[in-house]
């Protein structure tokens, strides 16, 4: 009876201990070749334009049981494209992007908040031009899975927000051009 019972607490210790295993945190770093920040704004009133930036890396750790996760992403701002090479030189100006003296932006995440087993919300703090300021992400998609190509795991998300330009020293030509500025990032990140 006791070789039973000390073989039954065996087994329950064992299964514990992968379960644990099974549960942790997983880092995936962050996919470069499709990984896109882009932000948009009114200009003039006439349209809204779209601009996004080539270079992002970071990572992200997600923990599918506990339902957790940390973000912690670093943007090249030299990197930026908006679709015309004057331009890209213009908004790395010190009137806007300063890309000199501020060559990255980044955005930590403080909490994620999850609906059942997805995150819907990201808060953190976003750093541009060594200005620094509370955001919250809304993740409109999510998916965690093997990558089919690589055979490694991963996970893939869309979020969005609103920032202000004058809240990073970045609103010349406010209003004309608008203030609020969206942010979009589309994400994928794979384990090592």
């Amino acid at each position: 009876m006791k070789y039973r019972s000390h073989l039954t607490l065996a087994a329950t210790l064992a299964a514990s201990i992968v379960g644990s295993a099974n549960a942790a945190p997983v880092t995936y770093n962050v996919d470069e070749s499709h990984t896109y920040p882009r932000f948009s704004y009114s200009h003039l009133g006439y349209s809204t334009q779209l601009s996004s930036f080539s270079k992002t890396n970071g990572t992200v750790v997600y923990d599918a049981e506990a339902k957790t996760a940390e973000v912690d992403i670093t943007i090249d701002m030299t990197s930026v494209n908006t679709g015309f090479a004057d331009f890209n030189d213009h908004i790395q100006g010190a009137d806007f992007l300063d890309t000199k003296q501020f060559p990255t932006a980044t955005f930590k995440s403080s909490k994620v908040v999850f609906d059942g087993d997805k995150p819907q919300s990201i808060e953190g703090t976003l750093t541009i031009k060594g200005i620094s300021k509370p955001v919250t992400l809304t993740v409109t998609s999510f998916q965690a899975m093997p990558h089919p190509m690589q055979k490694k795991p991963a996970i893939g998300a869309n979020a969005h927000t609103m920032i202000k330009r004058s809240d990073f020293k970045a609103d010349k030509h406010a209003p004309y051009v608008s203030d609020e500025l969206r942010i979009d990032i589309a994400l994928e990140a794979v384990a090592p």
